[in-house]
């Protein structure tokens, strides 16, 4: 079994298990809306070596056509697209010091979350 994902405008609609031949008999729409897609491939990478389109699909990512990818909707305005891993990136890293952060755009920097 692999795992497709309905493309419709750029965006991901839907996420099946099927068998490639049930898709292409057209019961669950036009087969060229349906892309294949590994639950195994994060940021461009698989534990075999072997990455299929970038990220594995979620309802509400983008598929971009001419690069054959799926990725997470921009989370904000100020953090951009690498197209090595095909993750978005803040425009300040993330400290690392075992504390947890939140982004904060309105000042573009991470503020320290707190639990209550």
């Amino acid at each position: 079994m692999s795992h497709f994902a309905r493309v419709i405008d750029g965006q991901v609609v839907d996420v099946v298990v099927a068998e490639a031949e049930f898709i292409a008999t057209g019961l669950l729409g036009d087969p060229a809306e349906w892309i294949q897609t590994s639950y195994r491939t994060h940021s461009n990478q698989h534990p075999e070596g072997r990455p299929l389109r970038g990220n594995y699909a979620s309802i509400g990512f983008v598929y971009d056509v001419s690069n054959d990818v799926f990725y997470a909707p921009q989370p904000f305005d100020s953090w951009t697209l690498d197209t090595t891993t095909w993750t978005w990136q803040a425009p300040v890293t993330v400290p690392q010091d075992g504390k947890e952060y939140t982004w904060d755009e309105a000042s573009g920097s991470w503020i320290e979350f707190i639990k209550e």
